[in-house]
């Protein structure tokens, strides 16, 4: 579900299957002890097949969670149908989105 590197600076954070009500919960328990003071922390959608309105919820949360801490947070490799629902809620606005990891990681580390 979820499986955490880091490279440089920047938590990747690779999560798959379905964000739903049953496993977002369990994610954010993994993903917001990264947000620390000053974090970087990629996303990593690759293998997540299906969001529903609590993944949305645990994209929300941990993007308040890092800002407050004057960290920044991206995402990489959202498929259409995910990058259309995020963008149909407004959820698109509050994240930079990348292609793939290593320009999503590349991005965060030139911002730190």
């Amino acid at each position: 579900m979820v499986k955490v590197s880091t490279v440089g600076q920047v938590h990747v954070v690779a999560l798959s299957g379905e964000l739903d009500a049953n496993t977002s919960p369990v994610a954010q328990q993994q993903i917001l002890p990264l947000a620390t003071s000053g974090a970087r922390i990629l996303l990593d959608m690759t293998g997540v097949t299906f969001m529903s309105s609590a993944g949305l919820r645990l994209l929300l949360t941990t993007y308040r969670e890092v800002a407050a801490r004057n960290g920044k947070v991206a995402i990489a490799n959202l498929t259409d149908e995910l990058k259309d629902t995020m963008s149909a809620t407004g959820f698109l606005s509050f994240f930079t989105i990348h292609d793939d990891v290593d320009s999503g990681v590349q991005a965060l580390q030139a911002e730190g």
